[in-house]
């Protein structure tokens, strides 16, 4: 399932969450009053963007999702998270009980941590992306064989995709960055407003709005 944008705007003294209907500012009506809601040069409506994203249209980055799509990724399911590495071409890398996986499909509702810096962004670097991606991918260390013992040490999929990571930074003689860095301040932020994004989403998808005194 699609999940859209949604409108945030402040009105009959609360903040206000609806589905971005498309229809424009002018059309909008406030789901507390009823009323058109009338809007100052300051006071627009702001289109909170979705963070569930096509992982194959984001080249060269760390994908979150999880075995029951986005379902999966909000707090009040426990279902386990899946990470991989995409390509500049959509191919997603991610290590898995049958070794590394290739997909040109399955990743379409991801949470997306883009992995390349405005520098970075030129062909080249993106060619050496992909040969760096395929050439780590084939490490006799991420086989099937040994996807327990990596599980054991809490490595798995989040393991292959942070250790690609570090192997291009090393390659580029850049320092290396720690899980509990990378974590914190790189996955950590983009699960919470996913997670804030899909409790609202949900909880519109019943009342038709969401409101709060405070900014979300």
């Amino acid at each position: 399932m699609e999940r859209r944008d949604l409108l945030r705007f402040r009105h009959c003294g609360l903040t206000v969450y609806v589905l971005d209907e498309s229809a424009g500012p002018a059309l909008l009506l406030c789901p507390l009053c009823g009323q058109a809601v009338r809007f100052s040069l300051t006071e627009a409506p702001v289109r909170v963007r979705t963070p569930v994203r096509d992982g194959h249209r984001a080249a060269c980055s760390f994908l979150i999702t999880s075995q029951h799509g986005v379902a999966g990724l909000s707090e009040e399911n426990d279902s386990e998270l899946h990470v991989g590495i995409s390509s500049s071409r959509g191919l997603v890398f991610s290590y898995t009980e049958l070794g590394v996986q290739c997909q040109k499909v399955g990743w379409e509702q991801s949470i997306v941590v883009p992995l390349l810096s405005p520098g970075d962004d030129s062909l080249r670097f993106r060619t050496l992306w992909d040969k760096h991606l395929e050439t780590f991918s084939g490490l006799n260390i991420w086989t099937a064989d040994r996807f327990q013992e990596q599980r054991e040490f809490g490595s798995c999929c989040y393991g292959f995709a942070l250790s690609f990571v570090n192997n291009v930074m090393r390659s580029e003689g850049k320092g290396l960055i720690s899980r509990e860095h990378f974590t914190s301040q790189y996955v950590l932020p983009k699960m919470e407003m996913a997670s804030r994004y899909l409790s609202m989403y949900e909880h519109i998808c019943q009342h038709r709005y969401y409101c709060t005194s405070l900014m979300v």
